[in-house]
This record gives C-alpha cells, sequence and structure tokens, in this order.
C-alpha cells in the first residue's frame, strides 16, 4: 500500500490540460488586421506570458470609482464601444483599413438650405404656454433638419438646365430651329416636328402635367390625344361641332372639350363619359389640379367651377363684366385671372362672390394673360398693342412695358420663367437676367415664324419644348433652358405605369385641398385671424352678458389627506365658476327688471305748450 504510486498534485508551474489547450490556440486575425511580429510573439509565448501581457493592459480601477447602472429607457441613442489598443492607432480604422479622410455629415452650404425653409424665423414665438412653446420649438427643429436633408439630396439633381449662347455679339433670335436641330442630339432633335392639320384649324393645344401626353382640339371638332415623344398615338375622334378649348384633367385618362354648345367629359379612348349642360357656351378652360376644379369661362359672363372628382358644381359667380374669352389661373395660389374689354384684370376665388382684386392694366381691352409658376409676375396684351408685366406680392404695379407692332394674342411662361408671345404668325421669346427678377422685354431670346396665326401656346413641362397650336396644325419649338430640368418622381413621372398612375390619383384624392381655402395669400392659411377671434369674443360677451377672461381662473389650494385628487380640484373649480356664474346671471336679471319698471310708469297729462309759464 506504501508503495503505491500516488497522482501528482497540481501545483502552480503545471498547468491543466485546458490550459494546454488555450496555450496551442491562436487569436483569431481578420482579414483587416495585419499580422505583426508581436502578434507572432504573442502566439508562441506561453499561457504565463500571455497572463502577464493581459495584466499590462488591464486597466486598473480604483476601489472608490462608482459604477454607474445603465437604464433601460436612455435619453442619448446607444453608441457601442470601440475596441482601443493604446500602442496601436491602427485599431480606429474602418473595414478597409483606410481612414476616412472626411470625417462627419457632409457640410452644406445655407444659401441652399434657406430655399427650402417653410417657417418664418424671423418672427417671435407669442407669448403662450410652456408646452405649446415647447411644441414651436420641436416643429422648427424638425424643420431645419428636412430642410438640411432636402438641400443635401440636391447632390442627386443630374441633370442642368439647358442654354442658348451666341458667339460674341451675335444675337441668340436669328438662330433658326434648323441650326439648334443640328447643334443637339438625336433624341432631342425628335423633338422638333410639324403637325400639317390645315384641314380642321385652327388648333387649341394641352400637355398633361407629366409633359408625356400632348391633346390638340381643332376649330371643326378634331380632337386628339397622343404621346408626343413615342409619337402614339391614343385616340383620334371628330365631335362634328366646333372646339373652343380643351384641357387635361387630373390625368391623361380624362379630357375636358369645351364645344360649342356644352362642355363634354372624354376618356383617352375617345369615349364620351359626360355631358355637363349646365356650363353652356364654354369659351376657356382652366383645371386646379391640387383642388380637382375646373375652371370655366362663358359667353354669357359666368365663372363657374366644377369639382371633378364628386361632379358637383362649386361655384357659379356672375363677373358682370360680359363674355369672358380671356382665362389663366395662379399656379401659387389657385386664383383665377380673368381679362375684360374695359381694360381691367380681376382676381377671383369660388370663396367669394366678389373679385378679390381688380388691376387696371390697359387703355383698352385685354387680349392675352399668363402668370408665371411662383405666381410672382402676371404678363398682359392689350387692343393698345401694349406687353406689360406686374408684380402680384400685393402691389400689383407695373415692372415692364413694351410697345409691339402687333399686339400680342397669346402669352405663355415656362417653368424656369420664359415668356413667350404670339403676335399673328411669329412667336417672340424672352428671358429673365437673374435667378429671380422678370423676362426682360429688350431683347428677343428667339423667334420662329409659322405658317399660320397662332391660335394656342403652352410650354411642355420637364421638356425645352414650346407647342404652339396655328391655323396649319401644331409646331414643336425647341427651346433651350425653358423646362425644370428634374421631375418629382412621386408627384410628375413621366415614365409611370398604369399602376403608379392608380396609386398616385388614389393618394391625390385624399390629399384634395378644399375650394374654400383658396386665397390671395396661401401662407395666411397658417396665421392666426385676430379679427375674427375678436369679433367671436365680443360675440360671446353680448351672449352671457360678462366677459368670462375678465377674472382670473380661480386656483384651488391644495389640501391634505388625499383631499386633493384630481376630481376634488376639479368639483372644486366648478362649484366656484357656477357659484360666479349664477351672480353674473342674477345681476343681469335684476337690470333687466329695474329696466322694465322704469318703461312701465305711468306718465303723467300730456304736455303743454303752456307749462313754462306755470313757474
Amino acid at each position: 500500500e506504501d508503495e503505491m504510486e500516488t497522482a501528482p498534485k497540481p501545483s502552480r508551474d503545471v498547468p491543466f490540460k485546458k490550459d494546454k489547450l488555450k496555450a496551442k490556440r491562436k487569436k483569431p486575425r481578420r482579414y483587416w488586421e495585419e499580422e505583426t511580429a508581436s502578434d507572432t510573439a504573442r502566439a508562441s509565448s506561453g499561457p504565463s506570458c500571455n497572463k502577464k501581457r493581459k495584466q499590462e493592459f488591464r486597466p486598473q480601477r480604483s476601489k472608490t470609482a462608482h459604477i454607474l447602472k445603465k437604464s433601460r429607457i436612455s435619453k442619448k441613442p446607444q453608441v457601442p464601444k470601440k475596441h482601443r489598443e493604446r500602442g496601436n492607432p491602427e485599431a480606429q480604422r474602418n473595414l478597409s483599413g483606410v481612414q476616412d479622410p472626411f470625417p462627419g455629415p457632409v457640410p452644406v452650404s445655407v444659401e441652399v438650405v434657406q430655399k427650402f425653409h417653410r417657417i418664418d424665423k424671423s418672427k417671435k414665438l407669442p407669448q403662450s404656454k410652456s408646452k405649446t412653446r415647447s411644441r414651436l420649438e420641436v416643429a422648427e427643429a424638425e424643420e431645419e433638419e428636412t430642410s438640411v436633408k432636402a438641400a443635401r439630396s440636391e447632390l442627386l439633381l443630374s441633370e442642368e438646365p439647358g442654354f442658348l449662347e451666341g458667339e460674341d455679339g451675335e444675337n441668340t433670335a436669328k438662330i433658326l430651329q434648323s441650326d439648334i436641330m443640328e447643334a443637339v442630339d438625336i433624341a432631342s432633335a425628335a423633338k422638333h416636328f410639324d403637325l400639317n392639320l390645315r384641314q380642321f384649324g385652327p388648333y387649341r393645344l394641352n400637355y398633361s402635367r407629366t409633359g408625356r401626353h400632348l391633346v390638340i382640339g381643332g376649330r371643326r371638332g378634331h380632337v386628339a390625344a397622343l404621346d408626343w415623344v413615342t409619337k402614339r398615338l391614343m385616340c383620334e375622334i371628330n365631335v362634328m361641332e366646333a372646339v373652343r378649348d380643351i384641357r387635361f384633367l387630373h390625368s391623361e385618362a380624362l379630357i375636358a372639350v369645351a364645344q360649342n354648345r356644352w362642355l363634354h367629359i372624354y376618356d383617352n379612348q375617345g369615349i364620351e363619359l359626360h355631358c355637363i349642360r349646365r356650363c353652356d357656351r364654354v369659351t376657356r378652360l382652366e383645371f386646379l389640379p391640387f383642388h380637382f376644379l375646373l375652371a370655366t369661362a362663358s359667353e354669357t359672363g359666368f365663372l363657374t367651377y366644377l369639382d371633378v372628382s364628386v361632379g358637383k358644381i362649386v361655384a357659379a359667380l356672375n363677373a358682370r363684366a360680359g363674355r369672358l374669352d380671356v382665362m389663366t389661373q395662379n399656379p401659387y395660389n389657385a386664383i383665377i385671372h380673368l381679362g375684360h374689354s374695359n381694360g381691367t384684370v380681376s382676381l377671383w376665388s369660388p370663396a367669394m362672390k366678389e373679385p378679390l382684386a381688380k388691376i387696371l392694366c390697359h387703355r383698352g381691352g385685354v387680349r392675352a394673360l399668363a402668370v408665371d409658376s411662383t405666381g410672382t409676375y402676371m404678363a398682359t396684351s392689350g387692343l393698345d398693342h401694349q406687353m406689360k408685366i406686374f408684380d402680384l406680392r400685393g402691389t400689383f404695379q407695373p415692372l415692364s412695358a413694351r410697345t409691339l407692332p402687333q399686339g400680342a394674342g397669346h402669352l405663355a411662361f415656362s417653368q424656369r420663367g420664359l415668356l413667350v408671345a404670339g403676335m399673328g404668325d411669329v412667336v417672340n421669346i424672352w428671358a429673365r437676367q437673374g435667378q429671380a427678377s422678370p423676362p426682360s422685354l429688350e431683347q428677343p431670346y428667339l423667334t420662329h415664324r409659322l405658317s399660320g396665326p397662332v391660335h394656342g401656346l403652352q410650354f411642355c413641362p420637364f421638356e425645352d419644348v414650346l407647342g404652339v397650336g396655328h391655323s396649319g396644325g401644331i409646331t414643336s419649338m425647341l427651346v433651350p433652358g425653358a423646362a425644370e430640368p428634374n421631375f418629382d418622381g412621386l408627384e410628375n413621372n413621366p415614365y409611370r405605369s398604369r399602376k403608379q398612375r392608380q396609386e398616385w390619383e388614389v393618394k391625390a384624392l385624399l390629399e384634395k385641398v378644399p375650394a374654400e381655402l383658396i386665397c390671395l395669400d396661401p401662407r395666411a392659411l397658417a396665421e392666426v385671424d385676430v379679427i375674427s377671434l375678436e369679433q367671436a369674443k365680443k360675440e360671446r360677451i353680448e351672449r352671457l352678458g360678462y366677459d368670462p377672461e375678465a377674472k382670473a381662473p380661480f386656483q384651488p389650494k391644495p389640501k391634505q389627506k388625499g383631499r386633493s385628487s384630481t376630481a376634488s380640484l376639479v368639483k372644486r373649480k366648478k362649484k366656484v365658476m357656477d357659484e360666479e356664474h349664477r351672480d353674473k346671471v342674477r345681476q343681469n336679471l335684476e337690470q333687466q327688471q329695474q329696466h322694465k319698471q322704469e318703461k312701465a310708469k305711468p306718465l303723467g297729462a300730456r304736455p303743454s305748450a303752456l307749462d313754462r309759464f306755470v313757474h
């Protein structure tokens, strides 16, 4: 028994089997880490060496150090801690092993951010409650963040606006359409074309909001809709009646045609869907896309608003100015501008039965009107051969004027502020000098002569193309720099499918703006109407007989032993308010009774003229 071998006791010098495995196991190396000599030495050293190195790099924590407990809900976002090695600065690199030369968010210029601001911070916050003030501050912070994101996203807008520059001293008005076609690419040159349709002219035309589809209407009944980019014909009919104007509705699937007697609605296959007899003798059409309103001007002098989403007439306003054949809309605030034979322009909203404003523009009758996309400038032309540009920002004063050899019969603005005027069979285009300046009427930007008198003008959205309807048919001109180069794919997508169009239509119907909100200044909708507020306060005082806000509201004192609960506080407040109300009502009743008694007193004998001699 004494000779029996005993197992040796484990000591510090003799490692366990697990310790041997740990010593043999090599630390895994990531693919972005470089193998250094220290790593190889560390792997080759034994377990005791590893322990020593771990003890060297382990940070010493003081005994008195306080350990903070992590809360489950933290106000600051949790940032994962980075593993740092004191002697290795390369550990702070990213996955690729290269350090970011531009750390932090992308800097954005203040001017670009200012363009996307929607809240005017120059106005100070009113004296309001702290809760309301905090909400306003949160809204301002969210708006600031949104504007910065929108400014950064401008980097994704790859397209740039076109332009036309002549050589030194060359006048760009002398450049012909054939010269422009030779200079541009094949796809752009295909956008210039002429449709010879002399049999059914003259023609009116209209582009869809996406700029992809075109509808034309001839005076002798010819109506056609086509995809003008691919030249694919959608429908072509003859209504056997005079066509005075034609418009796309909210999408290219519906077409409104002002025929000789009534207003008709067709689909893109040429099938008649509706005949609206309440809109008769219509001369001009305008569609308000965000309100789903079709505005019609008639020979009888009525301006009618038709809600195409429900098929009801919202308003029928009598302009009391005779025949209405000059009409346009302000794209900024959806106000309708009407030109009259006495030289005035009236501004209308369906919420008011009277015009919002009247502007005396010409000595003779008004022939044409146009408003730019920002709602800042209005161009007019009259029988006095004058063409004027007015400022619509509250002053309604003329900014510039020009006398034309022939009065301009048709005017139109492009998305980037170019102004076109049709004078007989000549089309003149004027460009603006600065970013927000009105068009300069001194020198034309482009000039083109057509095969017949102009009958309709419109710039194509998101394309540098001008569509002209004349007695000889349709002409599509190339105008560099006319359109906005980048489109919003969620709002006006020229390449959308049928399913996308249907989804957009549902969304647009849900976001429809009521007709009652159309006013001169849309920003006034977000402000408090102080006049109406004071009027409502006066009416409330007259109805109650006293001012309920004259005295500060009663605030009950807190009590102990559970008597300051929310329910008891509300009861005490209500009790005091009822007592005050009873006192006020009692006083009013007493005053009314006194007033009645004074009226009911018996009057003496009838006064005589001799009573003055009695005393």
